[in-house]
């Protein structure tokens, strides 16, 4: 009996391993990316001015929290500023993370049944129609370098993607398009932080797939301290001192929708290849920088392309279909003549005639601060004061007549300051009480 049960003890625990490691390899084999849980859409987060305005938070080294690809409770959002990238929103750079993480594990899915055509969408309408061309040798590779090629190939699709995707979505509110009916997204759009926050969070992503020691959440969580130490992130009461350091120069206002993004970058990599964020001018230049990141030169990423699939054999047709209320005026951008308007883009091709549009309605329309990096002509340098000609210092930022004052001097317009003044002005312009003898 004694050996009778131990026979069916050892049994036992061999289904149950058997099961274990049955279930294992399931779970591997549906994520693909070490277990890697990045199959659903992300959720969404909402973005900051990078500017000490109501509502903004800004954060340092040891306020990031732990990355939520699913849950909110454990991170952070807010603005950091580092020496080297500038001002960050984390909220752009988790979103443009989980949102590469997502479409690398679908278009992996894609690969490995040899598909030649998909498509998908972000948050917004617009459909992008991906049209693939494998090798002609790719059906006699062995399954292992298959294996390794495709994963390179989704990760670096899925970069390439969601920056374009982020890049549309600037472009979209740049010409009125708003994810919320009620609030308007131009102020923010290509405001002086996001395109590179966006840029970020696809590097970021691709770090933490290609990390097969830690699951997505724990991968991501440290691979945005390591970035954000080596770019010199700032305590939260420097960054804060860096936003208010460009008043009147890359911003004025503090309250919501009435802030004014005067600074704006537009650089998305379009003419080589990089992205070179905005640094807060040093003492040095004449303007209140920031002592802590003196001498710091800008840390430029390079932008995703379709290039690399060359390496590997491939190439890619990439199309972008517009279907929000703004294609018109962006179509006719891109196709002048109404006889040969198609319904899609090329983004390889025609975001670089789209970018030019902007830049130019940018400086002659509206005046906006675009960098020392865009040349523009005397005439519109002295029109617009704040937009300066290539190669001339920062200047001193001029003074702003704010429309919410720092109430409590701990230096950001926050609600606090808000609930005060608005107690003020009702104590002042409240109407005299009826007399109801």
């Amino acid at each position: 009996m004694k050996n009778t049960c131990h026979n069916i003890t050892g049994k036992v625990i061999a289904c149950l391993l058997g099961f274990l490691i049955i279930l294992q390899a399931g779970c591997t084999h549906n994520n693909d990316f070490n277990n890697h849980s990045v199959k659903e859409r992300p959720r969404a987060r909402v973005g900051r001015y990078a500017s000490p305005s109501v509502g903004t938070v800004f954060v340092g080294a040891e306020d990031l929290g732990v990355h939520g690809y699913y849950s909110s409770w454990s991170e952070k959002i807010g603005i950091a500023y580092t020496c080297k990238a500038g001002h960050i929103d984390l909220a752009h750079v988790r979103k443009a993370a989980d949102w590469t993480a997502y479409l690398a594990a679908n278009i992996l899915e894609q690969l490995k049944k040899n598909e030649t055509r998909f498509s998908f969408k972000f948050k917004e309408p617009a459909r992008y129609h991906v049209q693939l061309t494998y090798p002609d040798w790719w059906k006699d590779l062995p399954e292992d370098e298959k294996n390794r090629i495709t994963r390179d190939i989704s990760i670096g699709l899925g970069q390439y993607f969601t920056y374009v995707g982020c890049n549309w979505h600037e472009i979209l509110t740049w010409f009125g398009y708003r994810s919320v009916a009620l609030y308007p997204e131009f102020p923010s759009a290509f405001s002086w932080e996001d395109s590179f926050s966006d840029l970020l969070g696809t590097h970021l992503a691709a770090k933490a797939l290609r990390d097969t020691e830690h699951e997505y959440d724990e991968a991501m969580t440290l691979a945005l301290k390591r970035e954000l130490d080596d770019l010199g992130i700032q305590p939260r009461d420097v960054a804060i001192r860096a936003s208010n350091a460009v008043r009147g120069l890359w911003f004025s206002g503090d309250f919501l929708f009435l802030v004014d993004m005067k600074g704006r970058n537009f650089d998305i990599g379009l003419d080589d290849g990089l992205v070179t964020p905005w640094l807060v001018p040093s003492p040095s230049e004449g303007a209140g920088g920031l002592p802590e990141c003196e001498g710091a030169q800008p840390q430029s990423y390079p932008a995703p392309s379709l290039d690399f699939l060359s390496e590997y054999g491939f190439s890619a047709k990439f199309e972008l279909e517009p279907k929000e209320l703004e294609r018109h005026k962006i179509l006719s951008i891109v196709y002048p003549d109404p006889k040969e308007r198609r319904k899609r883009i090329e983004p390889a091709a025609h975001f670089p005639a789209i970018m030019a549009n902007i830049t130019k309605d940018a400086v002659e329309k509206h005046g906006f601060y675009i960098g020392p990096e865009h040349a523009v002509s005397p005439a519109v340098a002295q029109k617009h004061p704040q937009v300066r000609p290539s190669g001339t210092s920062a200047g001193k930022p001029a003074p702003a007549k704010s429309i919410i004052d720092d109430v409590n001097n701990d230096g950001v317009i926050d609600l606090r300051d808000l609930s005060i003044i608005m107690e003020t002005w009702l104590a002042k312009y409240r109407p005299p009480a009826e007399d109801t003898r």
